[in-house]
Parts: structure tokens; sequence; C-alpha cells
């Protein structure tokens, strides 16, 4: 990329940053922006077809990150099954610590995607999540029951009803503005509640 291309892309993503974290995307104008990065629009134009793909350029480096992670974290939880070795599965400390570390290095990103993504394809964000999620823990229930443990039947209307109560207690700290250290706790309280709860009711 040309470094005038990019200098101007550097002044462009944090204006479209504070203003969308500002108005939120359906309000937010691409003049609004323009003013903002001290560009015409039309030199906003040059960059992005338009704001939505303004916010997915805001959003997506947190996204990719977030599927990575989550591939690292079923690679692992799999790798536990293997061994026969469910408890390690659900000691989730250092798993925990990862997560806030990751959601704080997004932290814009995840605002503009739990707070101010109405209107975007990311409006059903924690929705899809919780989809994800739910799919997941199905495929890993079905494994474990390959290899001989007693897993319990779940509907999976009921799983989506729990995950979605998860996923969206888990992303609090954003919504409500969280420092870091409170995150760490608030998320540790969440795991301590929640854990026994799932192993009762999945009987992993």
């Amino acid at each position: 990329m040309p470094r005038d291309k990019a200098e101007t892309l550097e002044r462009i993503l944090p204006a479209a940053r504070r203003v969308f974290l500002e108005k939120g995307f359906e309000k937010a104008t691409m003049r609004e922006i323009a003013d903002e990065a001290g560009l015409t629009a039309a030199g906003l134009y040059r960059h992005f077809v338009d704001k939505e793909a303004m916010f997915s350029a805001l959003v997506e480096p947190a996204l990719k990150e977030m599927r990575r992670y989550c591939a690292q974290t079923r690679k692992a939880d799999y790798a536990f099954l293997e061994a026969g070795n469910l408890d390690a599965m659900w000691d989730a400390e250092n798993e925990l610590r990862l997560m806030v570390d990751h959601v704080y290095a997004y932290f814009d990103a995840y605002k503009l995607l739990l707070c101010k993504s109405a209107g975007t394809k990311y409006a059903w964000f924690l929705h899809d999540v919780a989809t994800l999620e739910q799919q997941e823990t199905l495929a890993y229930m079905e494994a474990a029951r390959k290899r001989g443990v007693p897993v319990r039947e779940v509907e999976p209307k009921e799983l989506h009803l729990l995950m979605t109560a998860y996923t969206n207690a888990m992303f609090e700290v954003v919504v409500h503005d969280f420092t870091k250290q409170e995150a760490r706790h608030y998320l540790d309280t969440l795991h301590r509640f929640f854990v026994p709860g799932w192993r009762a009711l999945l009987g992993l």
C-alpha cells in the first residue's frame, strides 16, 4: 500500500471509531467521519464503498483473533477428551486470563459490536456467538458419547437459552466498561457460578 494511502487510512479509521462510538452506526454519517478525519466525503469513498465497510474494517481484526482463540480452545478441549481428563477442561483459569487479555486488546471493537452495531450485519453478534457455541458444544457432546462418556441428553433449544445467558453475561464487562482488573474478578465469579451447572446439565 502506498505510504500516502496508508497515512490517510491512519486518519480515517480512528476518526470513524470515535464517531461510531459516540453516535452508533445508524446515526453516524460519512460527512461526520470525513470532518473528524479532516477529509472530504469523496476522500472517504476512495477507501471505503460505504460506512459499513468502514465499520467492518474496525471490528474484523477482533473477530479474526476471536476465531483463532476459539479454535485453539476447542483443540485443547478435544485433547482433554482424548486423554480422558475432562476435569482439566473445566479448570479454565488460564483460559479466562487469555479471554480477558483478548477482549481488552480489542475493547473498542467489542464496544462497537455490542453497543453500536444496529443496522449492520454484526447487529446479532451475541446471538451468533451463542449459536456457534451451542453447535460446538453439541458436537463435543457427541464426540464424548462415542468415547463412552455418559453424556446427558439436552434439548438444543434449552442449550441455546443457557448459552445465550452465559454469552451475554460474559460480555457485560464491555457493555458496562469494567476495568481489566474488574473483568478478571467478574469472569472468575461467572466461571465459578456456571461451571457446576454446566457439568450437572451436560454430564461432562
